[in-house]
C-alpha cells in the first residue's frame, strides 16, 4: 500500500474519532450526500460491536471503514469513506475488499448517493447489488398536505418520556424485524438518540388504541436536519404494529408528522425506505414524495 497502511481496533481513540469526524464532513461536503449512516457515527464514540477499519497515513486518517457483524439472519454490514485529498489512490477499493473479506461471503457494503466513484469499486471488486434504499423527499411550503382525521377508536399524542419506552422498543422491533439496522433496538439505542442535538419529544407521535390506552399501536418519529441549509424535517421512522395493520396508522401518523414540520417553518422533508417496500413506497408516492437519491448495497455475487 506504500502510502498508508490499514488497521483495524474495536473503538478508536478520542483523536482518531475526532480526525474520522472531520474526514466525514470532508467527504459530506465534496460528495453532496453522507458517506455513513447514524448508527456509524455514533459507534465512533461508544463501545459496540462494530468494528473499525482506518486507513492511516503517518499521523492523518486518509479513509475510513465500519463493519457490523452479522447477527441472526442479517448480514454483516459495511461503510466507508475516503477523505477527498487522498482519492484516486486505491484506498476506496482497499477498504470495501478488506471489511467485505472481514465480514464474511454473504457481506454487504452500502455506497450511499449511487456516487460514479463507488459504482467503480464495485464494478472492479465484481460486485453486484444486493439492497436498494430510496431518499423521497418532497416539498413542505407552499404546498397541499391532506389533512389529518383521527378515527374515534385511536388516541394520538407525543412522547411523555422514558415510560413509553417498553412499548415503543416492542413496536419498533415487531415492525422491523426484518431490517438490519431497526430491529433489534434495546433501551441503549434510544437512549442515545434522547441525548442527540436534534431529538425533541414533541416530534414522536404516538398512537394507541382507545379501548386499550396502555398499548402502543405505531408511532411517528421525526427529526430536524439542523446541519441543512435551509434545515429540512425528515420522517426518521414510522413504525406500525403488526397486529393493527390495515387501519391506515402509517398513512394517519405521516400526516401528523407532516403538519408537525410544516408548522416547524420546515420547507422540504426527506425520508428513507427500502425500494422493495411496495406498501410504504405507495403510501409515501401518494402523499406526494419522490425519489430523490439512491443508496446501494452491494456484495459478492452468490
Amino acid at each position: 500500500m506504500g502510502e498508508y497502511e490499514l488497521q483495524w481496533c474495536d473503538l478508536p481513540s478520542a483523536d482518531r474519532a475526532d480526525r474520522v469526524s472531520a474526514l466525514l464532513a470532508a467527504a459530506t461536503a465534496t460528495d453532496g450526500v453522507a458517506p455513513v449512516s447514524e448508527q456509524s457515527v455514533l459507534g465512533l464514540r461508544r463501545a459496540s460491536s462494530s468494528r473499525h477499519l482506518l486507513a492511516v497515513a503517518g499521523d492523518e486518517v486518509a479513509g475510513y471503514a465500519s463493519l457490523t457483524p452479522a447477527h441472526g439472519e442479517h448480514p454483516a454490514m459495511a461503510e466507508a469513506a475516503v477523505a477527498p485529498e487522498w482519492r484516486r489512490r486505491g484506498i476506496g477499493r482497499d477498504l470495501v475488499a478488506a471489511t467485505l473479506a472481514a465480514g464474511g461471503p454473504a457481506a454487504r457494503i452500502w455506497a450511499h448517493g449511487k456516487l460514479p466513484a463507488a459504482e467503480s469499486v464495485a464494478r472492479r471488486l465484481g460486485l453486484a447489488a444486493a439492497r436498494e434504499l430510496w431518499q423521497m423527499r418532497r416539498m413542505l411550503a407552499n404546498s397541499e398536505i391532506p389533512e389529518v382525521e383521527v378515527p374515534a377508536d385511536i388516541v394520538v399524542r407525543t412522547y411523555g418520556g422514558p415510560s413509553d419506552d417498553a412499548e415503543l422498543l416492542r413496536v419498533n422491533n415487531a415492525a422491523f424485524d426484518w431490517h438490519p439496522e431497526q430491529g433489534g433496538w434495546s433501551g441503549s439505542e434510544l437512549a442515545e438518540r434522547r441525548a442527540e442535538s436534534w431529538f425533541d419529544p414533541a416530534g414522536l407521535f404516538l398512537a394507541f388504541d382507545a379501548r386499550q390506552p396502555k398499548r402502543l399501536l405505531g408511532f411517528h418519529w421525526t427529526k430536524v436536519h439542523h446541519d441543512e441549509n435551509p434545515p429540512a424535517g425528515e420522517v426518521y421512522v414510522v413504525g406500525i404494529d403488526p397486529a393493527a395493520q390495515g387501519r391506515g396508522l402509517g398513512r394517519l401518523l405521516t400526516l401528523i408528522g407532516l403538519h408537525h414540520l410544516r408548522d416547524a417553518g420546515l420547507g422540504d422533508v426527506l425520508l428513507y425506505t427500502e425500494a422493495d417496500n411496495t406498501a410504504a413506497v405507495r403510501t409515501y408516492r401518494g402523499l406526494g414524495f419522490a425519489p430523490a437519491h439512491i443508496d446501494i448495497a452491494y456484495s459478492l455475487p452468490d
